[in-house]
């Protein structure tokens, strides 16, 4: 039987919102939001930079007690507080199953995990943290391998994981390896709530896609997103889409 997701949909309080003209409320998707469901396997957010897509994630995991900079709900390191107050402004409908395990990853930050690891390893007092990733520093490995490393080794199953822009150290081969690992974690009832440009993680079979845009979210299919058009179109004619791109004056940027 399939598991419930363990957070079923999101909502905002209207009711405790009394700016409506300050930010994250000013970003149409963020102030469009209603009831916003989730699939119990895999959820993603795509949509331009600055579409409110990494605001919305981000704001999901400390409402639901990570790290706004990152790692599992054990870490409480900051470096700098670069959050907004949204996670305040959500509320949250959760499966009466609480997940095993969890992590939220996000890109920019997750040097500032892997530097607090070494510093909690340092200070002794129990087990090395780092064997749970690998048991190599990770930063002793490329950003990519780093990345490769905390899903295949610390990601246990049973968890919600929520990541934000993983595919950002990752080549075309290593996001595969990371569907694969997705598709084995959610056999073992994981979640997973990704904001994404690749095309290749998206395709994950049966995930609910929420196109974030200035009208808005909407839910759309895999072979609708400008992501998959783009990238089909180039591969299928790379020697005419770069001719029509540099015939192009609107991106033309150089005075």
């Amino acid at each position: 039987m399939k598991t419930l997701p363990y957070l079923r949909e999101i909502s905002l309080k209207n009711e405790k919102i009394e700016h409506w003209n300050n930010y994250p409320f000013t970003i149409p998707a963020i102030r469009s939001i209603d009831h916003l469901p989730f699939s119990p396997e895999v959820t993603f957010f795509i949509g331009e930079n600055g579409s409110g897509k990494s605001t919305l994630l981000e704001a999901i995991a400390v409402a639901m007690g990570f790290n706004p900079e990152g790692g599992t709900k054990n870490f409480n390191f900051g470096t700098r507080e670069s959050h907004s107050a949204l996670h305040q402004f959500l509320r949250l409908v959760k499966s009466i199953r609480k997940p095993a395990d969890g992590f939220f990853l996000r890109a920019e930050s997750f040097f500032n995990v892997a530097t607090n690891i070494e510093q909690l390893d340092n200070e002794g007092g129990g087990p090395p943290i780092i064997d749970a990733y690998g048991g190599t520093s990770l930063h002793e490995q490329s950003h990519g391998e780093s990345f490769l490393s905390l899903i295949l080794n610390r990601f246990w199953g049973k968890g919600l994981y929520i990541l934000d822009e993983p595919e950002a150290a990752l080549s075309p081969a290593r996001q595969l390896t990371v569907l694969s690992r997705m598709n084995q974690l959610i056999q073992k009832e994981s979640q997973f709530i990704i904001a994404t440009h690749s095309p290749l993680l998206m395709a994950y079979p049966g995930a609910l896609i929420y196109h974030f845009t200035d009208s808005g979210i909407e839910s759309v299919n895999y072979e609708e997103t400008e992501h998959y058009q783009i990238t089909r179109s180039f591969l299928a004619n790379p020697d005419r889409m770069l001719r029509e791109l540099f015939e192009d004056n609107q991106y033309n940027t150089i005075p």
